[in-house]
C-alpha cells in the first residue's frame, strides 16, 4: 500500500474516533441534563398538581354542599395546611357525599381555623371564598388540598384560580381587597368558642323533639366513625 494510501486511511480513522468521542460526550450530556430534569420533576411535581378531577359535590352553594332541608348538619372546622385535613377530604368525605349528602340526610359545611398552622392557611381560606363567588369554592378547595405541599402564594393562587377557569381578573381583585379576611377569622374566632383543638374536627348538629344536639368527632375518623354517629342521630330523630 502506498503512503499517500496509509495516511488517508489512518485520517479516516481518527476523524471516526473524533466524531464517536463527539457523540459519546453528547450522549453523557443527555443522560445528565435528563437526569436533573428527572430530580427536578420528583421535587416539584409531587407538590403541584394540576388535577381537577375531585368528588363532586351535590347543591354546592359556596362553603355548603347537599340538601339545605338535611336533618342533619356537620360543620367542619378545617385548615388547608393540615395533612389530616386533607386526608379526610379524599379518603373519607367522598363516602359521607355518596352515603349521606346526596341522599339527602346530611348538610356539610367547611369552615377554616384561620391561620391555626400558618398565616399561608388564612390566606388559602379567603381565596376559596373568592373561588366561592362563583360557586367554585369546593373545586378550589379540593386544589389547595391536593398541593398542600406547595407555597400557598399570589403566583400558585393565580394557577389554581386559572385551572378551574375562574374569572382571573375577578378573583385577583377579590384576593388583593382582602375581601374576606374578616369572615375566614371569624371562622377561627367561632371555632375557638366552640373548643376546636386541632383539625380537623365536626359537629354534627340536630333537632330531636324542638331540642338542638350535638355530637363531635375530633381527627380524620374513618367513615365508620361517621357513620355510627350519624346514624344513631338518625334513629334518635326517629328516621331510621
Amino acid at each position: 500500500m502506498s503512503p499517500e494510501k496509509v495516511m488517508s486511511k489512518r485520517q479516516a480513522m481518527r476523524a471516526k474516533r473524533q466524531r464517536q468521542a463527539r457523540m459519546q460526550r453528547l450522549g453523557m450530556i443527555g443522560i445528565i441534563v435528563a437526569g436533573a430534569l428527572l430530580v427536578a420533576a420528583a421535587l416539584i411535581l409531587p407538590n403541584f398538581r394540576t388535577s381537577t378531577e375531585f368528588t363532586s359535590r351535590p347543591n354546592a352553594n359556596d362553603n355548603v354542599m347537599g340538601d339545605p332541608e338535611a336533618p342533619i348538619t356537620i360543620t367542619e372546622y378545617s385548615d388547608y395546611r393540615c395533612s389530616h385535613c386533607g386526608s379526610f377530604v379524599f379518603e373519607t368525605e367522598p363516602l359521607l357525599v355518596k352515603e349521606y349528602i346526596e341522599t339527602g340526610f346530611v348538610k356539610f359545611v367547611y369552615r377554616s381555623m384561620g391561620s391555626w398552622v400558618s398565616e399561608q392557611s388564612l390566606l388559602a381560606t379567603e381565596a376559596s371564598y373568592c373561588a366561592g363567588e362563583e360557586n367554585k369554592f369546593w373545586e378550589y378547595h379540593d386544589i389547595l388540598f391536593a398541593n398542600q405541599g406547595a407555597n400557598f402564594d399570589m403566583t400558585n393562587f393565580m394557577t389554581w384560580a386559572a385551572l378551574i377557569e375562574l374569572d382571573t381578573e375577578a378573583f385577583r381583585e377579590c384576593m388583593d381587597e382582602r375581601r374576606y379576611q374578616t369572615r375566614a377569622e371569624q371562622d377561627s374566632q367561632d371555632g375557638n368558642a366552640l373548643g376546636v383543638e386541632g383539625t380537623p374536627m365536626f359537629f354534627l348538629t340536630y333537632s330531636v323533639d324542638g331540642v338542638e344536639k350535638t355530637r363531635v368527632i375530633q381527627g380524620a375518623q374513618p367513615f365508620g366513625s361517621f357513620q355510627r354517629e350519624i346514624d344513631a342521630a338518625l334513629v334518635e330523630m326517629g328516621i331510621q
